[in-house]
């Protein structure tokens, strides 16, 4: 993969697999700590300690239908790559919480991608899921809640083409916002 959004959109889905119907997605850019860090929260069925060890190894899925399961592993190479690295904490029925980071300065970070994009998609394919997007760029916050969308649309939902586009036009709108007008 080589954008970071591309490796959220993969962990989100192995959340969305496990039976997440809330999703939490962090991101913290943080120029004074060179540090840009990612999370991923749900509230799926979780993992026992055996397969969060072995979720990391790119020869283990839980999947059936394929034997190697490469998004973590990918995801981990990327952020070792670029100075930083993975964690995964997870419990049975409990959910699991994938942190990722990296050195913003180093010369092999993958580009952040288009976050707008990710979670407008995920919301498309996703409707019934409660996705909650927070993002941080030095100190300014900028934070989508899926339920509050709904709760305004009352009927509309919220994969109708015409909301996707506005969630998307109004989260990027809202990052340069935070971000002092740049892209």
């Amino acid at each position: 993969m080589k954008e970071i959004s591309l490796h959220v959109l993969d962990i989100v889905e192995n959340s969305l697999n496990a039976g997440a119907t809330v999703v939490e997605i962090e991101i913290v850019e943080d120029s004074k700590k060179d540090l840009l860090a990612i999370e991923i929260r749900d509230n799926g069925m979780g993992m026992d300690e055996q397969t969060v060890k072995k979720a990391l190894d790119p020869f283990f899925t839980s999947r059936t239908t394929r034997k190697v399961g490469l998004g973590l592993p990918l995801l981990a190479q990327a952020a070792k790559t670029a100075g930083g690295d993975v964690t995964v904490h997870s419990l049975p029925g409990q959910g699991t919480v994938v942190k990722a980071w990296f050195k913003k300065s180093h010369i092999d970070l993958q580009p952040l991608g288009n976050m707008a994009d990710t979670v407008a998609s995920l919301v498309a394919v996703h409707p019934d899921v409660d996705f909650i997007y927070r993002h941080v760029i030095d100190g300014g916050v900028y934070r989508f809640d899926l339920r509050q969308i709904r709760r305004k649309l009352q009927d509309v939902p919220v994969n109708n083409p015409l909301v996707v586009n506005w969630i998307k036009k109004f989260i990027s709108d809202s990052l340069k916002e935070i971000n002092g007008g740049a892209e």
